[in-house]
């Protein structure tokens, strides 16, 4: 569709516009406008602009419109929604996590510090790309291709892997030429991986935001700067060194096992090569490590610089070295035979040890810069006292272990013919005893988990009882009932579990840290399984390390499966959409600035294709803008905001409802949305209004403004009547998080914004800048 936003003709007397921003879970345009016939003004089928039919060429008759703004729709939802196939997405939820404690920096004065900080996670997201190739290559190259090719006893009967086995005799029989060819599938993991990112980079980091006049001044919130939502370059390099890192751990699997031979017994020039192949790993390795280390973002402007050098170098460097390695493990070596594990699946050990020491160095430059804020800073609530970012990246390594484990466990149990992969009479010796541990642990941090919900369902109870007096009181010339009043409490109650999730997280936190620990430990000094190290203990002891050893396999297979489930139903479900929405929009919302294989970031087309539709509307027309955003629609609202110029954004309003920025974006990001830089936004602009209840789970109050001028308005009565009445003949719902326009306020808050708006002198009329041909 043709669509032509250039305005011919100001009008002499402007139009005003309110700019509708949907939520969590997305709808239609039809929906958001309350018109089944809507036109598409800018965009495309993933993201545009929408408006009325009928309202197409308002610009043209301005006289018709009177006070009353024109609508538009900006629909967002497919950004984040699409088909099935999106769901596998979940699959790299670790990464996800491990970029938002990236975010999660607390504010500080120290400038070295946070980039520190920032450089601990990013080296962190390294280890994490790592561990997941890593875990294929265990799978491919030690249980398929080291252990079951080895071995008749699991060979025999697997026609796919016979001709490479040992017993087959044929020239892939070889241990080398079987790792060189298993190296294939994590080789191609790498790659989609690879892929993947560069796709959605030229989708997402690729789009330019609207480039202002001159430098940013000092003192500028970080939202505001323009390279805030361009992460070009940063991306591209991260996507090199993480895509080099994967290759170079591909190569390590291969060139470990054929060194270690060649050091006993191998000729002594395939000795030199080994150790050729060794040196130039080390190289490449701590070259793709000092680019992560350096892949800072350019916040101030736009920047565009190739980096060609590094690209070629990593890539090539790391491309050619894996080729080298497999034509050194697959050269002939009479009377080598695989035993036992593979050598280099050790390495599984050394992984968790580091990301154990990076989140506990992590943590304590949270703590450092969480004791010097910033002269403006307000603390109100931060959440975990600055230590979130290192609690959601424990989360993150906690979770890439734990899948990366249980899945090699239970590939190693399905070859093996037994219920756990560490032997019951199969001829697997299973994946290394860590990934076993770390599976085991699963039952006990699902207990933990149940414990606190526990304890969390009786305080709802608690509270719920609390407030039945105060739901009485809200409703004072109402004939009471206790099944409604304890239906309006349960509602106000379960609204405030949410400020309970950082006591949550840091309870998981704390037992997935000590448990991890414990499952490193209990491998190294036991040398087995849980199963196998219980051999000789009491027999409730053997009991209990075989249960946990079994269930943890299961449940981690199961939860895989359910995970991806779960992704195919909230892309194609708008229920259930918006069960898990708001986990993904806000892990989903940050730019990928620590790792390069997490999710795409969203909010880097939705932003500047808001700020470029508000500037040029409001350039071309002189008209005053509206920005009315709902749910995770009110975060991009703001940042839209943030990124117009200071004479545009002094003509535009904020109306937020449903709205998260305090009470969730400002406790556990408040480097960016604490409550001094929400001051700042309201200080720029000073036409904000924020419609919440309390019956909202997610949003809340933002706190700001003077007593003779608040932002907040609310709480809004929610149900809107208790009983029935002649206003109201049928039982008012809760509404909770949604239909906040249904409330009168709404309106009413809408027009007092739109009359403390500017209006602008001396605008010469002219014709249409809205209408769409074609």
């Amino acid at each position: 569709m043709a669509t032509d936003l250039d305005t011919g003709a100001r009008t002499a007397t402007p139009l005003a516009l309110e700019l509708l921003v949907h939520g969590v879970g997305g709808t239609t345009p039809q929906q958001m406008l309350g018109d089944p016939h809507t036109v598409r003004l800018a965009g495309d089928d993933t993201a545009g602009i929408h408006r009325r039919s009928r309202d197409a060429d308002a610009e043209e008759h301005p006289e018709q419109r009177g006070d009353e703004p024109v609508q538009e729709a900006y629909c967002w939802s497919n950004l984040t929604s699409g088909n099935g196939s999106r769901a596998l997405w979940l699959l790299l939820l670790p990464f996800m996590v491990t970029n938002l404690a990236h975010w999660m920096r607390p504010p500080t004065r120290r400038t070295r510090l946070a980039r520190g900080y920032e450089v601990i996670v990013r080296l962190l997201a390294l280890t994490l790309t790592v561990l997941l190739v890593a875990a294929v290559c265990e799978v491919a190259l030690d249980i398929v291709g080291w252990q079951c090719a080895g071995r008749a006893g699991c060979a025999r009967g697997r026609t796919w892997l016979g001709f490479a086995s040992a017993e087959h005799g044929g020239w892939w029989s070889q241990p080398g030429r079987r790792l060189a060819l298993a190296a294939a599938a994590p080789v191609a993991l790498t790659g989609l991986l690879w892929w993947l990112s560069h796709r959605t980079w030229y989708a997402y980091e690729s789009q330019r935001p609207a480039i202002r006049p001159g430098p940013p001044p000092p003192g500028t919130p970080p939202l505001a700067l323009p390279g805030f939502w361009y992460g070009r370059r940063s991306v591209a390099r991260l996507r090199t060194a993480h895509t080099a890192a994967g290759l170079l751990t591909v190569t390590t699997a291969l060139c470990v096992p054929a060194l270690a031979f060649d050091t006993e017994h191998g000729d002594p020039a395939l000795r030199a090569a080994g150790w050729t192949l060794v040196g130039v790993l080390a190289a490449l390795a701590g070259t793709a490590g000092a680019v992560v280390c350096n892949a800072d973002r350019t916040l101030g402007g736009l920047d565009d610089t190739p980096d060609l050098r590094t690209t070629r170098v990593l890539l090539a460097g790391s491309s050619g070295t894996l080729v080298a390695a497999a034509v050194y493990g697959a050269w002939s070596r009479p009377g080598w035979a695989s035993e036992g594990r593979l050598p280099s699946a050790q390495a599984f050990s050394a992984v968790t040890i580091c990301q154990g020491g990076l989140i506990a160095a992590l943590a304590l430059c949270a703590v450092l810069l969480h004791r010097a804020p910033p002269a403006d800073f307000e603390d109100c609530g931060v959440a975990l006292r600055g230590l979130a970012g290192p609690a959601v990246a424990l989360l993150g390594c906690a979770l890439g272990g734990v899948l990366t484990g249980g899945v090699a466990q239970r590939c190693a149990a399905w070859l093996d013919g037994g219920p756990t992969s560490g032997g019951h009479g199969g001829p697997l010796v299973g994946p290394p005893a860590v990934l076993t541990w770390e599976a085991s642990v699963i039952p006990a941090v699902l207990a933990l988990l149940a414990l606190g919900a526990a304890v969390l369902a009786a305080r709802l109870r608690r509270r719920e009882h609390a407030l039945r007096h105060e739901v009485e009181q809200m409703y004072p010339h109402e004939e009471h009932h206790a099944s409604r009043t304890r239906l309006i409490a349960r509602a106000v109650a379960r609204a405030g579990l949410t400020d309970s999730a950082p006591m949550l997280v840091a309870v998981v936190c704390a037992a997935a840290f000590a448990l991890g620990g414990g499952a490193v430990a209990g491998a190294w000094a036991g040398g087995g399984t849980p199963d196998e190290v219980a051999a000789g203990a009491p027999g409730v002891l053997r009991a209990l390390a075989g249960t946990a050893q079994y269930l943890g396999s299961w449940l981690v297979g199961a939860g895989v499966v359910a995970l991806v489930a779960l992704g195919r139903q909230a892309y194609r479900d708008p229920s259930a959409r918006r069960t898990v929405g708001i986990l993904w929009d806000v892990g989903t919302f940050w730019p990928r600035a620590a790792h390069p294989f997490a999710p795409p970031c969203y909010a880097e087309r939705a932003v500047p294709d808001l700020s470029w539709r508000m500037a040029s509307w409001t350039q071309s027309t002189g008209g005053r803008i509206i920005i009315s955003g709902h749910s995770q629609g009110s975060v991009l609202a703001a940042a839209a905001v943030w990124q117009l110029d200071p004479a545009v954004r002094g003509r535009v309003a904020l109306l937020t409802y449903g709205c998260p920025l305090a009470r969730l974006y400002g406790r556990w990001f408040p480097a960016h949305f604490g409550t001094a830089r929400l001051r700042d936004l309201h200080d720029d602009m000073h036409v904000w209004s924020n419609l919440w209840r309390r019956t909202d789970p997610i949003g809340g109050p933002v706190g700001l403004g003077a007593p003779h001028d608040p932002v907040d308005c609310g709480p809004l009565l929610d149900p809107a009547a208790y009983g029935r009445s002649p206003a109201h003949p049928l039982p008012e719902p809760v509404l909770g998080h949604s239909d906040f326009q249904a409330d009168p306020a709404f309106a009413e808050q809408r027009a007092l914004l739109l009359a403390r708006l500017p209006e602008a002198k001396g605008v010469p009329a002219q014709g249409s800048s809205g209408r769409s041909s074609g």
